[in-house]
Order: structure tokens, then C-alpha cells, then sequence
């Protein structure tokens, strides 16, 4: 699943192709990209109610909040004269899912087998298509009312999670202190959108061997400056991960120009069991958490002690 740094990658790439572009039309290829994993039997209208939806909209810009993205969409420049442009209140959320891609197009381009929806843009004289595919159809598109949650407007689905460490929303005090009072496993902790967005499995396991923090610590019971090396750890280490484009571990994570992320070069612990610690040289272990794997290193972080 793409966390924030291969989401954020995305949206800078969508960003700078779409951003003040005209959706001049749009075509739903495949249906079921309008559900969710739990539900893809889609009425047939749904098609015709997601082309009207967009049709003749200008996309003001990309956005992300922790793993979500979306198109904030306006009104179109060439509807006619008003007195003021009017606040966003549309939005056209794209979630990834583990396979999905946005790609920019020209729309003389082959279209691949698992496109499942073309957006047709249109820039001055540029025109262009942004074609969403999804080999598996885990990811979906939808549009959504803007509300605010949080600091700021998101998509409706969306407005239970928590800022990010890399948005100016994020309070890194009321995230610690937040943290401070789980009484589950940090591992898990971390994995809480409505906590902290944007950390998935693989960013956990970095920022808690960087802080040098096991996985099954309970926050309640783990000191705050720790647990602030842990929440500072996960902010520099999808920064890390963003300067590279993310982690590529197949070719379907890929940015909007088809181009793969190489953090997955870096990365100290993730998927290294067995393999000798980088820091101690200590064998790299492995434990499901949650129905997740998790890495670590049992001597450079302790299991923890309580009385």
C-alpha cells in the first residue's frame, strides 16, 4: 500500500501537470473503479453521474493528507463572468489502493489494458488526458463535498483523519500527547490515521528502529521524549523517503510520468529480516503485529521491561 511519501510523489506529479487544466470530458472504463474494496457492484448511473460530476470543472490544484489525494475542483473560467471566485466545495478523491496509478497521457498514446478511467484536460492550447489504472481495482475514484477537518477542507471521507507530520496542520504536541496515552502496542499506534496520518508499515519500522524503540513498547508506559524521537524519526524519514520518490518494490507503484521510487535502497530494517543489522550487526527479526510483519532489531531496540 503506497504510504505518504509515494502518495505525496504522485500528487506533486498530478499537481504540476492538471493544476489550472479544464476537464473537458471524462470516460469510466471499468465501473467497479467507482466502489470501494467492500463494495464493487456499481449501478450503471453512477458512470453517468461521475462524468457529469466533473465535466467542464478546472482543477484548482492536487492535494494529500496523509495516504488520501484528491483534485480540489472549481467552477470552469469559461462559464461566464462572476463576482468573485466562489470557495471550492467539490473534490475528486483518488485512493491508490496497492495498485492503483495516475498517469499523464497524450491521448494519442496506447491506452493500457487495466486503464480504468480517463480524465480529458484541457490547458490553453495544451490538451492532455490523466488516466487512472489499477491493475488489481483495490484503489477507486469518487467525488466528494469539501469540509473542514483538522485545520483544513478534505474530502468528506476523509475528515476522520489526523493531519500530517509534513502538512503545517500538524501539532506535534497534541500528537504526542495523544500518543502518550495509547494503551496498545506503539507499532499499532502508529498505524492509527485518526492518530497520526500518512505512517503505514513500512515507515513505522524505520522510525522505530531510528528512534530505537521496539515495536510492542506501550506508549502509556514509555517515556515522552522517546516517544517524541519516535514522531520526529517518522517525519525525517518519509522526508527521506519523498527526496527519492518513495519505495518501489514492483512496477505498480510508479509516479505520474511512469518513473519508480528508490527509498526502498535505503531502508535499514523494512524487509531485512535475517539480514545483519546496518548499526550493530545483529540479525534482523521478524514479527506479525496486528496481521502485519514487522522489523526490527532486537539489540539496538530493547524489548521493553515493565514491572
Amino acid at each position: 500500500m503506497p504510504e505518504l511519501p509515494e502518495v505525496e510523489s504522485v500528487r506533486l506529479g498530478v499537481h504540476e501537470w492538471t493544476a489550472g487544466a479544464t476537464i473537458t470530458g471524462a470516460e469510466v472504463i471499468d465501473p467497479r473503479i467507482l466502489g470501494t474494496t467492500s463494495q464493487r457492484r456499481i449501478d450503471a448511473s453512477a458512470a453517468d453521474g461521475f462524468v457529469a460530476a466533473v465535466s467542464g470543472r478546472r482543477i484548482i490544484c492536487a492535494e494529500r493528507r496523509g495516504k488520501f489525494m484528491w483534485l480540489t475542483l472549481g467552477e470552469d473560467l469559461d462559464a461566464g463572468p462572476a463576482a468573485e471566485p466562489a470557495a471550492p466545495e467539490l473534490s475528486l478523491l483518488v485512493h491508490l489502493g496497492m495498485s492503483g496509478q495516475l498517469r499523464v497521457h497524450d491521448a494519442a498514446d496506447e491506452i493500457h489494458k487495466h486503464t480504468r478511467a480517463i480524465l480529458r484536460l484541457g490547458r490553453g492550447s495544451e490538451t492532455l488526458q490523466l488516466r487512472f489504472i489499477d491493475q488489481r481495482i483495490f484503489g477507486h475514484l469518487g467525488v466528494q463535498p469539501l469540509v473542514h477537518a483538522y485545520g483544513r477542507l478534505v474530502p468528506a471521507s476523509a475528515n476522520h483523519i489526523a493531519a500530517d507530520p509534513l502538512e503545517p496542520a500538524f501539532e506535534p504536541g497534541l500528537a504526542l500527547e495523544q500518543l502518550s496515552r495509547k494503551r496498545t502496542v506503539v507499532k499499532s499506534a502508529l498505524l492509527d490515521q485518526s492518530l497520526v496520518s500518512g505512517i503505514g508499515n513500512i515507515y513505522a519500522d524505520e522510525a522505530l528502529f531510528r528512534a530505537g524503540i521496539h515495536p510492542l513498547a506501550i506508549p502509556a508506559r514509555t517515556r515522552k521524549s522517546r516517544l517524541a524521537a519516535v514522531l520526529d524519526s517518522a517525519s525525517r524519514v518519509m522526508s527521506d523517503a519523498l527526496a527519492v520518490g518513495g519505495t518501489s518494490f514492483d512496477a505498480l507503484y510508479v509516479n505520474v510520468n511512469g518513473e519508480s521510487g528508490y527509498f526502498d535502497r535505503a531502508l535499514l530494517v523494512y524487509g531485512r529480516s535475517g539480514q545483519e543489522c546496518v548499526r550493530c550487526g545483529t540479525e534482523i527479526e521478524k514479527m506479525t503485529i496486528g496481521g502485519r510483519g514487522s522489523h526490527f532489531c532486537p539489540n539496538c531496540q530493547k524489548p521493553p521491561r515493565y514491572r
